[in-house]
């Protein structure tokens, strides 16, 4: 991995987060950006490293097939980030997206996700 990535500020590593998730490159995002060690909490349980930000990718791309997203509220701070959001996607949408992250180094190191998937009509 290139030093100049670990050399980015929280701001930096989170606007290329946010850039590569828009676009559904996660895989991209995961090895950039997600330190190897980092732990996610989500509703389903904790999830570690990059395997476990693998297979919660895996389920929102099931959940939102195509998704399109849209952040409503980005805040950093230091080495803490927060995001709002909601997404759109055929059958189903968020409203009430809401991650919180530590930012280490150049790496996501921790991260919060909350979401709730509801069904729409098919369009």
């Amino acid at each position: 991995m290139p030093e100049d990535l670990r050399s980015r500020s929280a701001a930096e590593v989170f606007q290329e987060h946010l850039r590569l998730s828009t676009e559904h490159r996660f895989a991209e995002d995961i090895e950039r950006n997600l330190s190897p060690e980092c732990v996610i909490l989500e509703r389903r349980g904790v999830f570690r490293g990059r395997a476990g930000a693998q297979e919660l990718a895996r389920w929102l791309g099931e959940e939102l097939p195509g998704g399109r997203f849209t952040y409503t509220k980005v805040l950093v701070e230091g080495r803490f980030a927060f995001l709002e959001w909601t997404a759109e996607a055929d059958g189903a949408r968020v409203r009430d997206g809401a991650d919180s992250f530590v930012i280490e180094d150049g790496w996501i190191v921790a991260q919060t996700i909350h979401y709730t998937v509801e069904s729409t009509p098919a369009g």
